[in-house]
């Protein structure tokens, strides 16, 4: 009897929900909050690891993508972040099989941001050059990638990424933007959510990086499950101070992961209603605008350093800066 390929790499590529949490004990000691919070955080951990594992042992997307599809509305994006990982895993054992670009442009299209993530997370427990496998994927949506790549980081090097707050390795330009973008994301779970942990951890690390963190964190609050209140989500815009427009961008981002799933979130209006002071939908709508003004902002302009996809994060954040309320006053949504 032939052993499921998930059976198989386990023991070469150990992932478990239940390892989360106490990694995140392990940096920060014993803190009353963090059992609580990471009860509500287990779903999503538990989704992304077993999705995961269901990749592995059904590739095939005619099997996986109904399986992925059984999953809660609320979940199933996470859902398809794992079948990122999955499939990036595969591609890297059979390159001749492309599972991963194929499901991008099927049945992982409706996701495909999460899915690029999903591939990110693995990419740095595979033998494939980061900067070789970005040049292969989508010019406006490959930055994505190295998100979850600094999510990894993040979370699983945290001596080395955070406590030593050492660079990304071989990797450079805007990659490493995108990086930090990723490694900010990862504080917001590493942290248990705490907004005092999350503002120190934050601050600690240069002023140059500090932007781009800051808006993985505005990502993470808006789309990941919804453990903030109001207050907590303005502390936090306060604390960021001059990079309050970078954690907008977050923000924004996370509206239009949301409006992709088709999966409207309360906690994403709460977010959004904060910062923007408006919700999810209509800032999802405002970034929209911002391509627009782009023209052609899904390819890469030679003759401009930056990639497109920089470009339209720039023209969220001037959005949010030309329409802003003093940080003090805090923009309000819904009340």
């Amino acid at each position: 009897m032939t052993l499921p390929l998930g059976t198989l790499l386990k023991p070469i590529f150990p992932l478990s929900a239940e390892s989360f949490p106490k990694m995140a004990a392990e940096r920060f000691g014993a803190q009353e909050d963090m059992d609580e919070t990471w009860r509500m955080f287990e779903p999503v951990a538990r989704t992304l690891v077993d999705s995961f594992y269901l990749t592995l042992n059904h590739p095939r997307h005619e099997d996986l993508a109904p399986r992925l599809n059984a999953t809660p509305p609320e979940l199933r994006g996470i859902a398809y972040e794992g079948a990122g990982m999955g499939l990036m895993l595969l591609d890297s054992l059979a390159p001749y099989k492309k599972r991963l670009p194929a499901f991008i442009h099927g049945p992982g299209a409706p996701y495909r941001c999460l899915v690029y993530i999903g591939a990110g997370l693995v990419l740095p427990r595979v033998p494939v050059g980061p900067q070789r496998f970005l040049a292969r994927q989508d010019p406006f949506l490959r930055w994505l990638v190295m998100d979850g790549y600094g999510f990894y980081e993040g979370f699983f090097s945290w001596r080395d990424t955070v406590e030593r707050r050492r660079p990304p390795r071989r990797i450079h330009g805007y990659a490493a933007r995108a990086f930090d973008q990723g490694l900010g994301r990862s504080l917001w779970f590493s942290t248990g959510a705490n907004v005092e942990r999350i503002i120190d951890t934050v601050t600690s690390f240069p002023s140059r990086r500090q932007g781009d963190i800051w808006s993985g964190i505005g990502l993470a609050c808006a789309y990941a499950a919804g453990v903030m209140d109001r207050n907590a989500v303005v502390t936090l815009l306060k604390a960021a101070g001059g990079h309050g427009a970078d954690l907008a961008t977050g923000t924004a981002v996370a509206s239009i992961f949301r409006e992709q799933s088709g999966q409207p979130a309360p906690h994403t209006d709460l977010a959004c209603g904060v910062v923007w002071g408006r919700g999810g939908a209509e800032v999802a709508a405002l970034a929209h605008e911002a391509g627009r003004r782009l023209g052609r902002a899904g390819t890469d302009d030679r003759s401009n350093p930056e990639p497109a996809y920089a470009r339209w994060r720039q023209e969220i954040r001037a959005a949010w800066l030309s329409t802003s309320i003093p940080v003090a006053g805090v923009k309000e949504f819904g009340t």
